[in-house]
């Protein structure tokens, strides 16, 4: 299934990077620098994931989200501002949003935070490999050298992120945030450990690597 994002930028500098970025990470995205655009381009077309800056021309940003609501749209949108204030937050979240980030976060956590509610969402489909391991996304199973392995629905969503991100380490807030999303239920503090314990028993220590300090990785190999 291919990934279409729909990004809504009007900074050309800024769309430009975020739309390059995003298309590295695998996303198919289509990039409109206006509210009126938007729209219309939501009601042409189906976007797995919508990334929405508030302070656009014709259209704001807020404006935008809610109209998308009133036509019960449930693309997940995912708001990217300058305007970092609770009073936006509470306003986005009001009119139906799914996530919050500034524009001040690294773009790794942008890819994270789409990947999640794209997850959430019930879109992602296809398979996943990592050396021995294959993560069939429509049947929620994973195989280990063509042999089914049992795991819960939390171990699966860490492994998938770990899998999405083969050759990439990602932090403990980054599997939280595959898990339970940013205004998720509280997370038990050793709640990832706990997972990548079991992962480990599982499908074996040398696949899943823990770098002290840091995070947790699953090595991009061939086999």
């Amino acid at each position: 299934m291919t990934m279409r994002v729909l990004l809504v930028e009007d900074d050309a500098l800024l769309g430009a990077g975020l739309r390059a970025a995003l298309g590295k990470a695998g996303f198919d995205v289509s990039w409109v620098k206006d509210g009126a655009t938007a729209l219309d381009k939501l009601e042409a077309e189906e976007f797995v994931a919508l990334v929405l800056d508030i302070g656009l021309p014709t259209i704001n940003g807020i404006e935008v989200l809610c109209e998308i609501r009133a036509r019960h749209n449930p693309v997940p949108v995912l708001i990217l501002t300058a305007a970092d204030t609770t009073r936006d937050k509470v306003k986005s979240f009001e009119c139906g949003a799914d996530d919050f980030l500034a524009k001040t976060a690294e773009m790794e956590e942008l890819v994270a935070r789409i990947r999640a509610l794209i997850r959430r969402s019930g879109h992602s489909s296809g398979t996943l490999c990592a050396g021995p391991l294959k993560l069939n996304l429509d049947t929620h199973t994973l195989t280990k050298d063509g042999a089914v392995v049992k795991v819960s629905k939390r171990e699966f969503s860490v492994l998938q992120a770990l899998m999405e991100g083969a050759g990439r380490v990602l932090t403990r807030g980054q599997l939280e945030q595959s898990m339970y999303g940013w205004k998720g239920s509280s997370v038990d503090s050793n709640a990832i450990e706990v997972h990548i314990h079991n992962l480990r028993l599982k499908i074996g220590a040398a696949t899943l690597h823990t770098i002290r300090g840091v995070g947790y990785t699953i090595v991009k190999q061939e086999r």
